[in-house]
């Protein structure tokens, strides 16, 4: 506002300037003019003259003329005495500054001439810039270098718009920088361009579940689901999964996630404290009680006698239709009869948790060797499809053997 106020100020003065001068020039009646004006005032006398001789009302008609005549050359001005000065040239001078002044700054006010010397200053910075944000033992990047390498990519990606590698590093640009349409759109355009990318579809699904938008949410919800089919151990995967699962208010599919974690994450995991208190959070605000299902299993003391000290009990619960287990748990062989407790930590996976279920049926499996899949000579045995509750007792008797 002050510029153009100063613009106003500065084009009010240069007016005046210019305009003073000429509206202050004298006004003058040229010499032409006048002799002209005296030569028809002489032709209309001598007229008048011819008509009062005529009428008898003059008689000395020749004196008249010669006064007439004299009168003329008295009133002949002088042409050196009426000759205007012209205007000085420089009189105009303060005011052609001036406008020059307010042109040039009206140029770099609009012009955009900062703005083209920031972009070719961040064009020149764009190698090193690249340089330190892929290489973690160099200096990292301010706010306002990272704002400049976002300037940059978006230059490039005009020349090079199929450059997958630049759109993502622009996605994450605009997650740094809180700046959500910019990821959002530069996360589409990489998941259009590569879409069974794992590292693409991962941001993709991330900036979709930062989204406010709910239908962004359900999108990015269905994307996940499909990359724990093809990977349920994934630690990002589920990391994500289980926030936006959170944030959508289911809990039990967020709780399945993190206990899946837990189970994946080594022992000495510092991430383990924070997921145990994550599902502790989400037990408390869903209400739920850790509902459990609790089995008796029993075996021949013949059978006991012959199975070697590595064998290893294997438990699994499925929903009584599809084979794929709802849960598993493995534990070490013990003395007969044994009591399992298992739960929706022991889900495979986080949307299909035990304590949905209406109804299970479960197996358990002595292995020789500790393999997951069923060998020649195992021994197993199975309960019967059995409706599921929090208060649920199931008794088993291992009595079959792998043929």
């Amino acid at each position: 506002m002050a510029f153009w106020l100063i613009v106003l100020v500065l084009l009010i003065i240069a007016a005046a300037l210019l305009l003073v001068p000429v509206l202050r020039q004298p006004q003058r009646d040229l010499p032409e003019d006048r002799d002209r004006l005296n030569t028809r005032f002489y032709h209309q006398r001598l007229k008048e003259l011819e008509q009062d001789e005529e009428q008898g009302v003059v008689a000395e008609r020749q004196v008249m003329i010669e006064e007439l005549q004299q009168n003329l050359l008295s009133d002949v001005p002088d042409a050196q005495a009426e000759r205007a000065e012209p205007l000085n040239r420089w009189v105009l001078l303060p005011g052609v500054v001036i406008l020059v002044l307010i042109s040039v700054g009206f140029y770099l006010k609009t012009g955009g001439l900062a703005q083209v010397q920031g972009w070719n200053l961040v064009m020149s910075e764009m190698p090193s810039l690249r340089e330190r944000v892929m290489n973690e033992d160099k200096q990292p990047l301010t706010m306002e270098e990272i704002a400049r390498l976002g300037l940059g990519l978006r230059t490039e990606l005009q020349t090079d718009p199929r450059n997958v590698a630049d759109w993502v590093m622009l996605g994450r640009i605009g997650m740094a920088l809180n700046n959500a349409t910019t990821a959002t759109q530069a996360f589409s355009h990489a998941y259009q361009l590569a879409p069974n990318e794992p590292e693409v579809a991962l941001g993709y699904a991330e900036v979709l579940t930062r989204s406010n938008d709910p239908e962004d949410n359900k999108q990015a919800a269905d994307m996940l689901g499909n990359m724990m089919a093809r990977n349920h151990q994934d630690v990002r995967v589920l990391s994500l999964l289980a926030f936006n699962a959170f944030e959508q208010g289911d809990y039990k599919k967020a709780i399945g996630a993190w206990e899946m974690m837990l189970r994946v994450l080594p022992e000495n995991d510092s991430r383990r404290e924070v997921l145990k208190r994550s599902i502790e959070q989400a037990k408390a605000q869903s209400g739920e009680d850790n509902t459990q299902l609790s089995v008796t299993i029993n075996l021949s003391p013949d059978v006991e006698r012959q199975l070697p000290p590595t064998a290893v009990l294997v438990v699994s619960v499925t929903d009584g239709v599809a084979p794929i287990p709802v849960a598993v748990k493995q534990l070490p062989l013990g003395h007969f009869p044994v009591k399992v407790s298992l739960s929706d930590a022991n889900a495979m996976m986080p949307e299909r948790l035990l304590s949905a279920q209406k109804q299970v049926k479960v197996r358990a499996r002595i292995s020789r060797d500790g393999l997951a899949n069923p060998q020649p000579g195992d021994w197993f045995g199975e309960s019967a499809v059995m409706p599921y509750n929090k208060e649920s007792q199931i008794s088993l008797q291992i009595d079959h053997q792998v043929p």
